[in-house]
Parts: structure tokens; C-alpha cells; sequence
């Protein structure tokens, strides 16, 4: 992982647009070359993403998705989680499965991909993430490790100015040492919907939250280790990559890494107890 600059392929799923009507239909075209030649009528792999309001946004991630390099079935499936915008006029321009769910939250869209999905293994992915090619094979050699029941993988930041890729590797690099530590009794805390798998059939038992509950996909991992282990992919290269938009909420890059500093040390003591604290009713 290069800690001066983004990776080079990334790029071609940076798309300039700023809304729908400025989407070229050659770029719907390319898109749905590649998610023709992927889509499977029996797939051994159900992706689901939820998405609200990403009319451009999800372009990155169904893009990088079509681009994939796998010869394990799968299906593609985006639920649209009562967006406002055009999300809808994008998601019928892609030859994709797609569904519509009024309930808001992560919760409620990820459990109507579920239910509508046909893969043993589900796959989740967030709607502005960019996917390397290599991302289902990594996820499902893990699923199909004997006694995993779920796996999840690591994330990079796409930098731009005010966060430099060296200083976001700073950032990166005591993420996945907190990781680490955080795996040995509570895994689950590192399982984050933006690169996260698990058998669908003990998801269905268990469910996801349908109301907008924060951590959602970290509870339902917790739920599935009644089931098995949870496994981390470590490698690099099966790397997920966002935007920086949720670290700006804190402010600037030394804010950022201020913050998440006290944070983490504030709460070190708990990685070592496998009891979650809070755990509300799922309806």
C-alpha cells in the first residue's frame, strides 16, 4: 500500500458528476458490460448494498463491482432505502436486482437485500465505496474456512486536499493495530457493512435491526458468533476504499486524529470483554 498517493485504479471509479442528468449513458453501458458478464441465476454470492440518496455516488461502487475478477456466481442486489433524489432513475439504468424499502435505516434496506437474496454467502457493501477485483474471492475463502460464520475486511481512505494520503496512512495504520487488539474478544467491532460477510442462512435467523440503529452490521455480527468465528481479511490488497466525508465531521486532520485518539483509549479497557453493553429490541 503506497503511503504518498492513492492506488492507480481507483481513479477510472472516480466519476466527475455531480448529479443524475450529468451521467453520460456510455457510462451505464460500460457498467453493465461488466455486471452481464458477472450476473449468475444461481449464485453462490448475494452482494447487497442499501442506499439513500447516492444517485452518483453509488456509480462507484456498482462500477468498481462490475470490474470484478471472480469465477464464483454472484448476484448484485441495491436497495434503495427511501431516497429523495434520483437514486432510483440510476438504479434502473444498471442491470442489477433492485428494491425499494420505505423503512429508513441500514437495518431495514440490508434485510430486504437479504430476504430477496439467492446466495449461500452474503456479501455487504456501502453505496460509495470503491471495491478492488479481487474483493469476493478474499471474503469468500474466508466464509468457506470450516468454522467461520462471518468475515470482514479492511478500509483505506481516498485523500484529497486537507488529508494527505501520508497522513491518512497515520490514521490507518493505528486503525488496524486497535483492530487487532479489538479481534481477540470482540470482533465484532470491526465489522462494518462497508466489507463484511457472513451464511445467509444464520443471518435470516437472526436478522438485522429494523429501525436506524447505529452499528447495525457490528450487532449482527455479534448475533452470528452464536453460530461460529468471525474471521479478519488482512490483505491489502482486498482493501475497501471511501471518501473522507465522515472524517470531516470532525473537523481538520489533526482534529480528526485527536479525537479518535482520546476515543480509543477511553474505551482500550473494554476490547478485552466480550459482553456488549447495549443490545435494543430489533423491531
Amino acid at each position: 500500500m503506497n503511503i504518498y498517493r492513492n492506488p492507480k485504479w481507483i481513479e477510472a471509479f472516480e466519476y466527475p458528476y455531480k448529479k443524475f442528468e450529468n451521467i453520460p449513458q456510455e457510462v451505464f453501458d460500460d457498467i453493465n458490460i461488466g455486471l452481464n458478464k458477472l450476473n449468475s441465476k444461481n449464485p453462490l454470492v448475494s452482494i447487497i448494498i442499501s442506499a439513500w440518496n447516492e444517485e452518483v455516488d453509488i456509480l462507484k461502487t456498482v462500477g468498481s463491482l462490475s470490474k470484478l475478477n471472480t469465477k464464483i456466481p454472484l448476484e448484485i442486489i441495491v436497495v434503495n432505502n427511501n431516497s429523495t433524489d434520483k437514486t432510483q432513475e440510476t438504479l434502473n439504468k444498471l442491470r442489477l436486482k433492485n428494491y425499494f424499502q420505505p423503512i429508513q435505516g441500514w437495518g431495514p434496506g440490508r434485510q430486504m437485500g437479504m430476504e430477496n437474496a439467492q446466495g449461500k454467502y452474503i456479501l455487504l457493501g456501502d453505496s460509495d465505496c470503491i471495491y478492488p477485483d479481487c474483493w469476493v474471492n478474499y471474503m469468500v475463502e474466508g466464509l468457506q474456512t470450516k468454522g467461520i460464520v462471518s468475515v470482514y475486511g479492511r478500509y483505506s481512505f481516498i485523500s484529497e486536499k486537507g488529508f494527505s494520503r501520508w497522513q491518512l496512512s497515520i490514521l490507518e495504520i493505528c486503525k488496524d493495530l486497535i483492530a487487532e487488539v479489538r479481534h481477540i474478544k470482540r470482533p465484532f467491532l470491526n465489522s462494518y457493512g462497508m466489507s463484511m460477510g457472513f451464511i445467509r442462512e444464520y443471518g435470516l435467523k437472526e436478522g438485522f435491526y429494523m429501525n436506524k440503529t447505529h452499528g447495525e452490521d457490528g450487532r449482527m455480527c455479534y448475533d452470528l458468533m452464536k453460530y461460529g468465528k468471525v474471521k479478519q481479511i488482512r490483505s491489502n490488497r482486498n482493501r475497501v476504499w471511501t471518501g473522507v466525508r465522515t472524517l470531516k465531521k470532525s473537523g481538520s486532520f489533526s482534529e480528526v486524529l485527536r479525537a479518535r485518539i482520546v476515543k480509543e483509549v477511553k474505551r482500550f479497557s473494554i476490547y478485552f470483554n466480550t459482553r456488549m453493553k447495549y443490545h435494543p429490541p430489533k423491531n
